[in-house]
């Protein structure tokens, strides 16, 4: 099967829907239902201000290009770049690995969040991984070069979330899940 490149990406007209490639696959992500939305909302505002107050990096919100290679063009939902990976911040998005990158779930994207997603971020060097799944009220926290398979840590809507990767950082998740 041909692959899909990076130049032919950049080359496509812009028609409002947003795509990645994926293994060299081109596919195109359906706009997320408004739960999705909103528990990416709740969880970047809190994320967001930790790392502006502690100086910690830079916290964006997709739409964003995570370019990992030629053949995989990634659209998280969020990402954190620490400073000491701000060198992979370009005008184009981020050519490179990140410290984070959070997927929230839509029936769209589970499947491909969940497995390729994940396993293909691992291979590129990818840190940390929270999957969020705002149907089960969880966020899974996955240390892709420990163990890519199994997630280190699992938060439900009465935890509090922590991360090694933001020793002083923690997050009520009852507010994230909150309908």
């Amino acid at each position: 099967m041909r692959k899909f490149t990076y130049a032919e990406y950049c080359a496509m007209p812009e028609d409002g829907r947003h795509y990645q490639i994926v293994d060299g696959e081109l596919l195109m992500s359906a706009t997320p239902p408004i739960r999705h939305q909103m528990v990416l909302g709740y969880l970047s505002c809190d994320f967001f201000k930790h790392v502006e107050t502690e100086q910690a990096g830079i916290v964006v919100c997709g739409p964003l290009d995570v370019i990992l290679s030629d053949t995989d063009v990634f659209q998280p939902d969020m990402v954190f770049i620490s400073n000491a990976r701000k060198k992979i911040i370009v005008r184009e998005g981020l050519r490179g690995v990140p410290d984070l990158c959070v997927e929230v779930l839509s029936p769209s994207n589970k499947q491909l969040d969940l497995k390729t997603k994940r396993l293909l971020y691992a291979r590129y060097g990818l840190p940390e991984l929270w999957i969020v799944d705002p149907d089960a009220n969880t966020v899974r926290i996955f240390r892709l070069q420990e163990d890519p398979h199994r997630a280190a840590a699992t938060y439900r809507a009465k935890d509090t979330l922590t991360t090694t990767l933001l020793p002083r950082f923690s997050l009520d998740l009852a507010k994230v899940f909150a309908e």
